[in-house]
């Protein structure tokens, strides 16, 4: 990976990926290794959150399509290695949190994925992403889910 070309993005556009796409098995140790070292990664860069939560959802059969998208990430962490988090000194307490979802998101199951942040000033403090517990039947209920789970 060290000649790899950097991408802008951590996934392409629209990419819906299935417990059951084609393509050969990869050795699961060492996906669950790479996907452990990206969830770990989260903590300092939010930008990965939501493409690293997609790839763990199928840490227990990866396929050469799911391995492709946890190389894509690496592609796009080397060439953004300059972004992270700066926390600094403010006077601005003013309480700022955005929230969205995807709606039937997974084709597995056809659920949700939640997504949030939240800002103290300039600052973000918390953020989310995961898989709603239910199924909703509409855009704006998955909107919904994911507001009152911030909450």
């Amino acid at each position: 990976m060290d000649d790899c070309k950097p991408i802008s993005t951590p996934v392409e556009c629209g990419v819906k990926l299935s417990k059951h796409d084609e393509g050969e098995s990869v050795d699961p140790t060492f996906f669950k290794s790479l996907v452990g070292s990206l969830r770990y990664l989260t903590c300092t860069r939010p930008d990965i959150l939501y493409t690293v939560g997609l790839v763990s959802r199928y840490m227990e059969n990866p396929t050469t399509t799911h391995f492709k998208t946890a190389k894509r990430i690496l592609r796009y962490i080397k060439g953004t290695i300059d972004i992270g988090l700066l926390y600094s000194a403010s006077n601005n307490y003013k309480l700022v949190g955005y929230t969205d979802s995807d709606c039937s998101g997974d084709i597995d199951d056809r659920k949700s994925t939640s997504v949030f942040v939240f800002f103290m000033g300039d600052t973000a403090f918390t953020w989310i992403s995961k898989k709603q517990p239910i199924v909703t039947l509409s855009s704006c209920e998955a909107e919904y889910v994911v507001a009152i789970s911030c909450v």
